[in-house]
């Protein structure tokens, strides 16, 4: 299971960090139409980086941690969503290590 854990974080960083980087990218675009141009290409790669790579992977993580650590099924779909919501990933993360203190706890 902590090997699990472990990939899931990986994952739920890498993922938010992503996320991150593209609102941030956004709110740019908003704010000043001429960076558009230079950001572009970055944008794209970016983009493509977390929506076809990297969300993937990390539902994967998401499932695969789940199915080890018997959580909720309530929990895997907020896992889930915060691939979707800027900051939510870190939130989720911390959430699901603090839960999977308490299973660790009870099991000894």
């Amino acid at each position: 299971m902590e090997a699990a854990f472990r990939r899931y974080r990986l994952m739920s960083f890498v993922t938010g960090t992503t996320l991150l980087v593209l609102v941030v990218f956004l709110l740019l675009h908003t704010v000043d139409l001429s960076l558009w141009t230079s950001m572009k290409p970055l944008v794209t790669v970016v983009g493509i980086g977390h929506g076809v790579v990297l969300y993937p992977i990390y539902l994967v993580m998401c499932f695969q941690f789940t199915l080890k650590a018997r959580l909720p099924f309530g929990l895997l779909v907020l896992m889930l969503l915060s691939g979707f919501v800027p900051g939510l990933a870190f939130y989720m993360e911390h959430v699901v290590a603090l839960r999977t203190a308490e299973l660790r706890a009870n099991s000894m």
